[in-house]
């Protein structure tokens, strides 16, 4: 199919940097491609039909399933502490950027919303500004910025965010409307 080897390495190097490991990318990756054509969404080489947006549909729909298996991974971690104590899995800490970031978003997936998440990977990992979050999403730059004002919030009160560097970043986002 064209469309997995015109996108394909760019969606697996997104779900890496998601998930941490390239072999979940990979499996996450192929899967969205064998649903997408099995549902018929992808037609041989025509990509997403009637559109000129394949890349942020399936940009979309992979961060949507990079997160559910985030959600998975977490939901299965505290099963196994809360059915197994002696079990529980050793938690070792990496100091490098990227290990803080996942585990942040670790954190974060059972205390926000699936759009509010959907933002913070969009700003966060990717860096997107606002407008591009808006276009990726398909909502208004308004509702971004009120998920900024959630994200933002619980980054305070999990100590990821300062309060000054909250307030800065929210000051941003009002000069910007």
């Amino acid at each position: 199919m064209d469309i997995y080897r015109r996108y394909g390495p760019a969606l697996v190097c997104k779900a890496t940097r998601l998930l941490g490991n390239r072999d979940d990318a990979l499996d996450v990756v192929q899967s969205l491609f064998t649903d997408l054509f099995e549902r018929g969404v992808i037609h041989g080489t025509a990509g997403v039909p009637g559109t000129d947006a394949e890349l942020p549909y399936l940009y979309r729909a992979l961060t949507n399933r990079c997160l559910t298996m985030l959600r998975d991974r977490t939901t299965r971690a505290r099963l196994l502490q809360r059915e197994t104590p002696a079990l529980r899995p050793v938690v070792r800490t990496r100091c490098d950027d990227h290990a803080l970031g996942q585990d942040l978003l670790l954190k974060l997936v059972d205390r926000l919303d699936d759009q509010t998440l959907e933002v913070l990977v969009y700003r966060y990992w990717d860096d997107l500004d606002q407008t591009e979050i808006a276009s990726v999403m398909g909502v208004s730059r308004k509702t971004v910025v009120r998920r900024m004002a959630v994200l933002r919030t619980e980054l305070v009160a999990l100590g990821a965010m300062s309060a000054d560097a909250a307030s800065r970043d929210a000051a941003g986002d009002s000069g910007h409307e």
